[in-house]
């Protein structure tokens, strides 16, 4: 009598599985296997999902650092330019002028002026790349013509047409460079 009514119990909890879980004609044995194998996989998937989670807010906070430290880098070079311009203002000034006591204060505005950008370029991670008497880096330098040399190395830039910057790790222009070649 205790057999049937394990039999019944049995049916029971067979009848209550989703149509697609009940198995058929299977041992209990072969249905807690099946059980733990879909335990197993739902493990599985729940690490996965887990593992990816983790990947995306990873990935999404280098971008939001990457977004606050780079995020200057079209004002930057648009004031590049103005750079440019006021440290070509300054050596077109002729050195008589700079003595001359009319223009005395106006040299000195304008050397303010440079000093306080190139202060404010360094609080933002602006920096000038180095490139006189440098190896030609093309990751940093921008070679637009060869000059012979007898002697620079060749490949040592000797001339900078243009200054290049970076932005923290980031080249925001390279350095419009000469460089030497072996002397014909």
């Amino acid at each position: 009598m205790s057999e049937d009514k394990e039999n019944i119990e049995n049916t029971e909890v067979v009848d209550q599985l989703p149509e697609d879980m009940a198995p058929a004609g299977d041992t209990a044995e072969d249905r807690l296997t099946a059980l733990e194998n879909e335990l197993a996989a739902a493990k599985q998937d729940i690490l996965y999902a887990h593992a990816e989670t983790q990947n995306v807010r990873r990935r999404l906070e280098k971008e939001l650092a990457d977004a606050r430290a780079y995020a200057s880098t079209s004002f930057a070079r648009d004031m590049l330019s103005v750079a440019d311009n006021l440290t070509r203002a300054l050596q077109a000034i002729p050195a008589d002028l700079r003595e001359d006591e009319k223009f005395k204060g106006l040299v000195a505005g304008l050397e303010a002026t440079a000093r306080e950008l190139e202060s404010v370029f360094g609080r933002h991670g602006i920096q000038k790349v180095e490139s006189i008497g440098q190896p030609l880096d093309p990751n940093k330098h921008q070679a637009m013509m060869e000059m012979p040399s007898a002697d620079a190395e060749p490949g040592t830039v000797l001339v900078e047409m243009q200054a290049g910057y970076t932005i923290k790790d980031r080249l925001l222009r390279p350095a419009l460079v000469s460089v030497a070649k072996k002397p014909d």
